[in-house]
């Protein structure tokens, strides 16, 4: 008890020896250094505030198209799209992949259910020709195309997205539907002058239907997806457009004879 009464006399003898007069005239004892640091250390942002603050998500992790996996773990707890969002990231080609071979799948079933009688059963061997197409060929080729034009075109301006519309109408989307033709009649066993006739007779006519059908499409995607989900945004879009094709592509081949 008797060190505790010397302290706080050499506390108190400290304050007397060094006075602080301030302008008003009035006196004050100083402000020890200690008292300053443990004011300042109480109105620091809280230790837990700020281990909040470091597990955020940033704005990059909605608009790259790659993220790690510590990402992907990250909104894995918000349901069926955060897990999806997270597949994306973390396996970018794959997911998108089987998110083409379903939906062609889907569309497939869709257009089949429209055209057949309904004493006819499923194609299911077709079924599986369109889910293929989804999967190996389409999929991987969106993926590929949307970072394409992002790293080409790398705003999301006016201006730069009817460029990629321009690129989409005259490069991607006439390529891909003759793909689409070709692989599809080669799977059906015909043969190269069957194919040439094929595309002969249904290339133009879908192209002219896909003008009419994908500029608004496109537009939406490239102005307002970010590029990682926009090959999702874009076989959203081509469900209906898928039926047309696989309708299309079920046609009678066309007989090459003279």
């Amino acid at each position: 008890m008797s060190a505790a009464l010397r302290k706080n006399a050499g506390i108190h003898r400290l304050f007397q020896s060094h006075p602080i007069t301030h302008l008003n005239g009035q006196t004050r004892a100083p402000v020890l250094r200690t008292q300053t640091t443990r004011s300042r250390a109480y109105f620091r942002f809280p230790v837990f505030l700020r281990r909040t603050r470091e597990y955020e998500l940033s704005p990059s992790f909605f608009s790259s198209p790659f993220s790690s996996s510590s990402s992907s773990s990250s909104v894995s707890k918000v349901g069926f799209v955060g897990w999806y969002l997270g597949m994306v990231k973390s396996r970018p080609v794959l997911t998108k992949s089987v998110t083409s071979a379903l939906i062609y799948t889907a569309a497939d079933l869709s257009s089949q259910t429209l055209s057949l009688p309904s004493t006819e059963t499923f194609d299911f061997v077709r079924i599986l020709r369109m889910a293929g197409y989804g999967m190996l060929i389409l999929g991987p080729s969106l993926h590929f195309w949307f970072n394409f034009m992002s790293k080409l075109f790398p705003k999301r301006d006016l201006f730069s997205t009817l460029k990629k519309m321009v690129m989409g109408q005259a490069l991607y989307g006439p390529t891909m539907t003759a793909v689409f033709f070709s692989v599809n009649a080669c799977l059906q066993g015909e043969n190269i002058a069957e194919i040439v006739a094929r595309l002969k007779r249904d290339l133009l006519p879908t192209m002219i239907n896909g003008v009419m059908y994908w500029p608004v499409c496109d537009f939406v995607t490239f102005r307002f997806a970010p590029v990682h989900l926009q090959p999702l945004v874009t076989n959203s879009f081509s469900y209906l457009w898928t039926v047309y094709m696989t309708y299309k592509a079920s046609l009678d081949k066309v007989s090459t004879n003279s």
